[in-house]
């Protein structure tokens, strides 16, 4: 089943993901030890560095000299979107005893990362006291790209399969009568949060372990998150690396309207 169905999809290691992985995890990895940088993006207590657009690729995804970003996710990807051009990637790295507690987080918040793996859909994002939910980045897939190893239980990515039609669905109701151009101006919480219950309700929660090299295709509507580490679970010394890209759409509506 590909990932059109499932809302995601695993692809073996193969000669281009693993020459992309070879460039980039020095880069990546030197990042995620720098010290300015983690003093902007680690959290949770110290377990998770976010490392969002850090990694130095250009619109190919070429790093330094390395290859530009191939294979057969990128190729599926692109079957449905076009070719996109690539922002610098995330490097989100987690480290034994995630999720830790941030100082000021809520009991709520840390809860529901604890539970729910902090399950999300990118691309909506919050705005004001309120943190209200609007579309600002209508991305047109999520692939990911491991960099080190780590077991299973090293906090893998969780997607709930099939979530992505449940998602479009809802948003599809909220935007009914709205020009794409102006979907920003909707108010998406209350419909983001009513259908993320039904995903918890009715869709399978999968927990995806990557190998270095492997990638991970996940349907841009589909609803995602990182597990807990588990106690024991080993990996690298530098932690569960993973490199992602989520180009934006050209076109707003094509992020409802694409398979």
């Amino acid at each position: 089943m590909s990932w059109l169905a499932r809302g995601f999809e695993v692809f073996a290691a193969e000669p281009a993901t693993r020459g992309w992985c070879d460039a980039a995890r020095g880069p990546a990895l030197a990042a995620a030890g720098d010290a300015a940088m983690r003093a902007r993006w680690l959290r949770h207590g110290g377990t998770w560095f976010v490392g969002v657009d850090v990694l130095d690729n250009d619109s190919a995804g070429r790093v330094g000299q390395g290859p530009p970003l191939a294979g057969e996710a990128l190729a599926a990807a692109e079957a449905v979107t076009g070719r996109l051009p690539l922002h610098p990637a995330q490097v989100s790295v987690t480290y034994p005893g995630y999720p830790g507690r941030d100082a000021g987080e809520s009991d709520s918040a840390h809860r529901y990362r604890r539970t729910r793996d902090a399950a999300h859909l990118d691309g909506l994002l919050p705005e004001g006291p309120a943190r209200r939910r609007h579309l600002r980045e209508p991305h047109g897939f999520i692939l990911g790209l491991a960099l080190t190893e780590a077991a299973p239980g090293a906090a893998p990515l969780v997607v709930w399969e099939g979530s992505h039609e449940v998602m479009r669905a809802a948003f599809r109701a909220a935007f009914d009568g709205v020009a794409p151009e102006a979907w920003g101006d909707v108010d998406l919480t209350e419909t983001y949060q009513q259908a993320r219950r039904r995903c918890f309700e009715t869709c399978a929660r999968v927990e995806i372990a990557l190998a270095p090299g492997e990638a991970v295709l996940v349907h841009r509507l589909a609803l995602h998150g990182v597990a807990p580490w588990a106690e024991g679970a080993g990996a690298a010394p530098e932690g569960r690396a993973i490199a992602y890209l989520r180009p934006c759409l050209k076109a707003t509506g094509d992020w409802l309207d694409l398979p």
